[in-house]
């Protein structure tokens, strides 16, 4: 079992150069299975792919999933949707042992309240505090992050001290385009969701060095794969809610290959993608579906309740516009109801423009 020491690594600096280390970090071929634990969150779970199996979700196309089907590793899949880091302390490290050869982990982002920004900043702008989420997930960042994951490091260094150990990122979710009509973030919200990641990866990695484990960086794979781009990696809104701003199964095989490079050389990585997004999916619901469903996903925003349009009309939205748009969405027209959540997108741009966001 030829697995490379975590401490050979932590004086590389150059991350191409640990990229390139990242394949010979791991055996090839050994007389026994390797132990590999995956730990973490949904992105380890493999939300997104559209193959929920539990509570936790533990999909066949996570990649976690494809690394063991791909290399013949002896896999214990612990990552679990919704996890933090205190949950994997406490759910996810008993299946750590001195004969653990092999540990992949995503962290952090749920610490951060990563569901309750997204959902924030996907409100119209009149209705949401994008920003202020946003600042107080980036405090806890800076101030609590770096303790929490050094306690979580140091116990998976103590419970599997021959394992390599890999902390990945999480990639960027947006390109500057929202394709999806029921969802309102602006540009300016889009580049900040994407430098809170930056943040928090600078944050991993550093932490993660800091340990002597080895760290991969998602976002350069995941560059030109962003929600909306073509292809996409990562689920705009889909149905279920759970799938989105996920990476979908070719989003996985990205993940594969960043923790093991050249894992998408084999063809038992090769699958049929369902991104699952309300834009480009047409193989789980019509188009009409589609478009049923972003409609009442703006009508559960309430955002003609008396409340919501008080404050609408202070921050100088036409109301009478905003009433007429969200009555609209109730048509038995696909035509009619997808006009309105593009009038609906549309004023929230102006807003935007005239808040100088």
């Amino acid at each position: 079992m030829s697995l490379r020491p975590r401490t050979a690594l932590t004086s590389i600096s150059s991350l191409s150069t640990l990229g390139l280390l990242a394949g010979a970090a791991l055996p090839v071929q050994a007389e026994e299975p390797v132990h590999y634990v995956a730990l973490g969150d949904s992105f380890s779970a493999g939300t997104g792919t559209r193959a929920k199996v539990d509570d936790c979700y533990r999909s066949p196309h996570g990649y976690p999933a494809l690394l063991a089907d791909a290399h013949g590793l002896q896999l214990d899949y612990q990552a679990c949707s919704s996890a933090d880091t205190e949950d994997v302390h406490r759910d996810q490290l008993d299946a750590l042992s001195p004969a653990t050869d092999y540990v992949t982990m995503t962290i952090g982002g749920n610490d951060l309240g990563y569901a309750g920004v997204i959902t924030q900043c996907a409100l119209p702008g009149w209705l949401s505090n994008c920003e202020g989420r946003i600042n107080d997930a980036l405090e806890l960042l800076h101030s609590q992050m770096p303790q929490r994951y050094d306690v979580l490091f140091a116990e998976i260094g103590v419970r599997a001290p021959a394992a390599d150990v890999v902390i990945g990122t999480y990639p960027h979710l947006f390109s500057g385009r929202n394709c999806n009509l029921a969802t309102f973030f602006t540009a300016a919200e889009m580049r900040a969701l994407n430098g809170a990641t930056d943040q928090l990866a600078d944050v991993i990695a550093d932490r993660t060095q800091a340990a002597g484990f080895r760290y991969v960086d998602a976002r350069p794979a995941f560059q030109g794969h962003a929600v909306c781009d073509s292809p996409e990696w990562v689920n705009g809104l889909s149905w279920p809610i759970q799938e989105s701003y996920h990476p979908n199964r070719d989003g996985n095989i990205g993940y594969a290959d960043i923790f093991w490079p050249g894992t998408s050389g084999s063809t038992t990585t090769r699958t049929t993608t369902d991104t699952g997004t309300a834009s480009t999916d047409q193989t789980s619901a019509s188009r009409a579906q589609q478009v049923r469903a972003q409609a009442d996903a703006v009508l559960a925003m309430d955002l003609t309740g008396s409340a919501n349009l008080r404050q609408a009309r202070s921050a100088g939205v036409p109301t009478g516009e905003l009433v007429r748009l969200v009555a609209q969405l109730r048509s038995g027209d696909v035509a009619t109801v997808e006009k309105a959540l593009a009038g609906l997108a549309a004023l929230n741009e102006r807003h935007a423009i005239r808040a100088g966001r």
